[in-house]
């Protein structure tokens, strides 16, 4: 009771002498130090604001202008043509100024207008280079005098040091491309993938869209374009995520893992500690925009960075049917980790994304009970030793969990409806409100597991797939599926994330991870005992146990979902794999691009597994324009099928290397295509959008938006190396993330490539599936990454024959 004391800032009695004040100097103390950092994070935003305002130019240059013509006006001269007396002339009278005084403020006037006008051209001019995209389709080595112009005038536009957000109102809108080329490439993409009738019965199709409808779709579109910052992110965000209402555990979360061969310290309070601590550094960079701009790599380019400002404080809340309409529900399986995820248009209902400006606590789960830690006392980040003394408490916490509260958070792993339904009744007040509203307002969600995971004992690799398994769904209900990402902190040190993708998608969530790692381990780091460092307030208040009143009807609907969420999780066939026979610095020397050679050798894997082709998604980002996401490409093309028949079919060794380099073009080329704003699928996706607002049927994108992608695929790309000294400290690799499976009778395959030597593949599919095994597939994998290397370097395979040592 001492602590809730301590807690009161004052306190009053009433006696016969009158009221009698205790005040609590200690408790006003600590309002004081929270309230004056809540200012200075008020003055940081305004500053921030100005900064990132006039951005290329900065705030200084508006004093350089008005001295510039001040200068000018002292020496007779009138830069303004007029407009400096124009502006004296129309000063109101009640000013009262001298003469000198109306001269100089007008002068003021003058030179912010003009300062105002040469920041927007400015700006200007950069959106427009900014636009110029030709450079990423010229050879290396063979760049043009018009890129070179370019680069150097981007280079001079964007010398000042950026903020976070700098670029954003200078990168350029996603263009609507044309009816007749996204016809035309969707047509090439699938030619390889249907007979000769089935061809022509879908050219017909398309033919039939683009001279009757397919226009007047393109019209809207384009009239969305011109208003929107962006015409296809706030409909995918809609109704590819928010509007579904199948679990989003497994279906749409993704995970993220910690390093693959070393753990910083067996403590697992002292690693929560660290962890906890890197990602509110991490917070305080983005809040205070002195993160770098993402780039793309080796270039000075911006990426988008819009997806980072509902990194933290956020939760993706359950919606609830209000009303129907007569619109078809249509079930579409795209790459957002989703098993036919679909896109609702029968009922009106969507999750809401919230977010908060602020949190200053975590919500904790352990054994069954929630806790909310504060990490923040009278305006201070707690120490990394701190918060290990902390969670340590809650580990100690012999109290049992109250009723109905242990699986709890099986409600976000099962239907959002039903969820949304208890959630309105049972969590709308008391208690349970005030309980649900510490969890949802968290800055972030941490579980910490009793079991222990990793790359460890008789079989590594069956303890990595049970690692992502893990990751991705745990025991269904000791995460919080529905918080923007859920820290996990196992029993023996090792960590990892899963992430809710409606808010961001993964190079986001990687970053940073990126940095929560490289902190932890190389900034924040470990005593000799495997405890963090620091020292402790010992005063500090214990962790607060959250309170439930969980009725039966409440427990039956936990008890239902999850029955749904262990369905659908034991049916996850989850493999994890390094490949350590080569990596990107060999693929790099026969002159061939990672990722095209990755996505080559899962072409061949899925050809020897099944015995066909399939429709493959290789995710693509858009961050070239402004709120950006994603775009697909479809990499299984003319030339890669060739490519792959020739090879299976014995050909000449020449003739299929021409080949495999012409389809590694081609895949390099679609890659290009989808970044730079001329992608297939979000085009069409916006088009069957439209025509569902319209209510007119289109049968071509009716069968466009249903066919299956049996082959999802996705890099997760690392984005700073240099938090990693990969040369002293090669153990420090991590393994990256994965996903569930797309389709019920396919394969999601996630891919890192890091450093030179090393490529981990998240392998994953269903057990329900009797055509599927991702054990299997991941030994193809390996194998057609091997046949690649070897037709491209015949001295390899005996070179890798001389070191065995590099298998797992």
């Amino acid at each position: 009771m001492a602590e809730a004391h301590q807690a009161v800032a004052f306190q009053f009695t009433i006696t016969p002498e009158g009221i009698d004040l205790h005040l609590s100097y200690q408790a006003l103390n600590q309002i004081y130090l929270s309230g004056l950092r809540s200012w200075k994070k008020r003055i940081s935003r305004i500053k921030n604001g100005v900064i990132k305002g006039v951005y290329p130019a900065s705030p200084s240059s508006w004093l350089f202008v008005v001295i510039a013509i001040l200068a000018t006006m002292y020496m007779q001269s009138d830069p303004s043509m007029g407009l400096i007396a124009k502006i004296r002339e129309h000063l109101p009278p009640s000013l009262s100024l001298s003469a000198q005084g109306q001269k100089v403020l007008s002068v003021l006037l003058f030179s912010t207008l003009l300062w105002m006008s040469l920041i927007l051209a400015l700006r200007f001019c950069l959106k427009l280079l900014l636009s110029y995209h030709r450079w990423m389709f010229e050879l290396h080595g063979r760049i043009s005098t018009k890129t070179k112009v370019w680069a150097t005038l981007v280079r001079l536009l964007s010398s000042r040091k950026p903020l976070l957000y700098s670029y954003q109102t200078s990168l350029p809108h996603l263009p609507v491309p044309s009816i007749k080329d996204t016809l035309e490439r969707y047509l090439e993409s699938v030619k390889p993938l249907l007979d000769e009738a089935g061809f022509q019965r879908m050219t017909r199709l398309a033919a039939g869209f683009e001279k009757s409808l397919g226009n007047r779709l393109q019209k809207y579109l384009k009239l969305k374009a011109l208003w929107a910052t962006n015409y296809v992110s706030d409909w995918w965000e809609e109704y590819v995520y928010l509007r579904s209402r199948s679990p989003i555990m497994v279906n749409s979360n993704y995970y993220g893992m910690d390093f693959l061969y070393v753990t910083p310290t067996a403590n697992q309070a002292a690693r929560a500690g660290n962890t906890i601590t890197a990602l509110f550094l991490y917070r305080r960079k983005v809040n205070r925009e002195e993160l770098n701009p993402s780039r793309i790599p080796g270039t000075v380019i911006p990426l988008c960075a819009a997806q980072c400002e509902r990194m933290f404080n956020t939760t993706r809340t359950p919606g609830e049917e209000t009303g129907t309409h007569t619109h078809t529900l249509i079930e579409k399986q795209i790459h957002i980790k989703s098993d036919l995820m679909s896109l609702i248009w029968s009922c009106d209902l969507s999750d809401v994304l919230q977010h908060w400006q602020d949190s200053e606590f975590v919500a904790v789960y352990h054994r069954g009970r929630y806790f909310r830690l504060w990490v923040y006392r009278a305006g201070r980040l707690l120490s990394p030793r701190e918060i290990q003394y902390q969670i340590q408490r809650i580990l100690d916490d012999t109290s049992l969990p109250s009723p109905g509260e242990e699986k709890l958070g099986a409600l976000t792993a099962g239907n959002r409806t039903p969820w949304a339904q208890v959630r309105k009744q049972f969590f709308s007040s008391g208690v349970n409100k005030r309980s649900l509203d510490c969890i949802e307002k968290a800055a972030f969600f941490v579980t910490l597991d009793d079991q222990e995971e990793g790359m460890m004992g008789e079989n590594p690799s069956v303890n990595l797939d049970r690692y992502a398994k893990s990751l991705l769904h745990g025991k269904c209900y000791d995460r919080w599926f529905d918080k923007s990402f859920s820290v996990v902190v196992y029993k023996n040190g090792k960590n990892g994330l899963n992430a809710e993708h409606s808010w961001a998608d993964a190079p986001i969530v990687a970053h940073l991870w990126e940095f929560t790692l490289a902190t932890d381990t190389f900034h924040l780091g470990y005593t000799a005992d495997g405890n963090c460092r620091g020292e402790i307030e010992h005063s500090l208040p214990p962790p607060q146990r959250l309170s439930w009143n969980i009725p039966l009807q409440v427990q039956t609907q936990v008890s239902e979902s999850l029955a749904v969420a262990q369905a659908l999780a034991d049916d996850v066939d989850s493999h994890v794999f390094p490949f350590r026979e080569f990596g990107k610095g060999r693929i790099k020397k026969m002159k061939m691009s990672p990722d095209s050679f990755v996505q080559l050798a899962l072409q061949l894997a899925y050809y020897r597994d099944r015995g066909t082709f399939c429709l493959t998604y290789e995710a693509s980002m858009t961050r070239l324009f402004r709120e950006g996401r994603t775009e697909t490409v479809r990499s299984c093309s003319n030339e890669s099928c060739e490519f792959v028949l020739a090879l299976e079919a014995g050909e000449d060794r020449e003739h299929c290397r021409k080949l495999f380099r012409k389809a590694a073009e081609k895949h390099q080329n679609l890659y290009r295509l989808a970044m730079t704003g001329s992608g297939i699928d979000r085009h069409l996706f916006c088009l069957y959008v439209v025509s569902k607002y319209l209510g007119v049927e289109s049968p071509f994108l009716k069968e466009v938006l249903s066919e299956p992608w049996r082959l999802s695929t996705s890099q997760t790309p690392v984005q700073q190396m240099e938090l990693f000294d990969l040369v002293n400290h090669p153990e420090y690799i991590s393994l990256g993330g994965g996903f569930g499976p797309v389709a019920d009778d396919g394969y999601g395959v996630s891919y890192i490539i890091m450093g030179e030597e090393m490529i981990n593949f998240h392998v994953s599919s269903k057990h329900s599936c009797t055509e599927t095994d991702s054990h299997k597939f991941g030994s193809q994998i390996s194998q057609a990454m091997m046949d690649l290397m070897t037709l491209l370097n015949p001295d390899f395979k005996e070179a890798s024959k001389a070191n065995p040592d590099k298998q797992l």
